[in-house]
């Protein structure tokens, strides 16, 4: 799928998206992409400002567009909670938004930062959306991990991480658990009997304001994506017709083998119930007996 484009995209009319974190990068990318062939896409995120200067941004470079912003703060479960109320449809809901590479945090629920963020975030989000996603004649549900899931390790004993913080190895985790999270949720709606797709997918290294790289910041960038080009997996995953719930999309719209982690369909299955436990958020058309 080395030659697929944006353009390839078919005809979205009637199609109501949600992407996370739409205000910047990949994110704005992606909801521009969708906006442009049709779908209603919803921008979300946690700055006001920020937000609603991409959808300006959108409108301008797709004449007719229909997008708007909704505020949404995946690290505050109280802002996942009042967001989601206020949807009444969605077709396609994009788990993009994300952080890495941090000093050691907490969400204002007490999680670390980027687990807290990046996994349990969207994992009360897809819930919460859950019933509205399954009222769609084609859902999916695309979540956004990395490459870097496969240096990521779970301990449950040890979540907040206070035996030792290191920023890459956090990150790593999260990403792990984003990928352990799409491949469970397509396995419950299979075994639900749902139409609901959910995939996976990986952007590559893409120069967007994710990673702070220093003086050399200039330089590398040359060396990396481009926030378009990052956008490919998730947009493929998205809408095209070829595309199989469980899978992995990696740069270039190539599908990638995850680390036999991630397919570890026991510790899917925990990371599912500590996650249901810790949100409070149950996916009950999915649950198992």
């Amino acid at each position: 799928m080395s030659a697929w484009t944006p353009s390839d995209l078919p005809d979205l009319t009637g199609t109501t998206a949600i992407v996370t974190g739409a205000n910047s990068g990949i994110g704005l990318a992606t909801a521009l992409e969708l906006a442009r062939h049709g779908a209603r896409v919803t921008v979300a995120s946690r700055d006001p400002s920020r937000g609603r200067s991409a959808v300006g941004d959108i409108q301008r470079a797709a004449r007719g567009a229909d997008v708007h912003y909704a505020e949404l703060d995946l690290a505050d479960l109280s802002s996942v909670r009042a967001f989601a109320a206020t949807v009444d449809r969605v077709d396609l809901l994009i788990n993009n938004a994300g952080i890495g590479m941090i000093p050691r945090g907490q969400t204002r629920d007490g999680f670390e930062l980027q687990f807290g963020t990046n996994h349990l975030g969207h994992f009360a989000l897809t819930g919460l959306l859950l019933p509205r996603l399954l009222a769609a004649s084609s859902p999916r549900v695309v979540t956004v991990s990395s490459d870097a899931h496969k240096v990521g390790k779970l301990d449950f004993d040890d979540l907040g991480l206070e035996r030792g913080y290191a920023k890459m190895s956090s990150y790593g985790r999260s990403k792990l658990a984003n990928l352990l999270f799409a491949l469970e949720l397509q396995r419950r709606a299979a075994r639900a009997g749902s139409s609901l797709v959910s995939v996976a997918t990986h952007p590559g290294a893409t120069a967007t304001n994710f990673f702070t790289l220093g003086p050399l910041q200039p330089l590398l960038r040359l060396f990396l994506n481009s926030p378009e080009d990052g956008a490919l997996p998730s947009l493929y995953a998205a809408a095209s017709p070829d595309i199989r719930g469980g899978e992995y999309l990696g740069p270039k719209a190539k599908r990638l083998t995850p680390s036999r982690t991630a397919t570890d369909e026991t510790l899917a299955r925990r990371l599912w119930e500590v996650s249901t436990e810790l949100t409070g958020v149950r996916f009950q058309e999915f649950a198992y007996n």
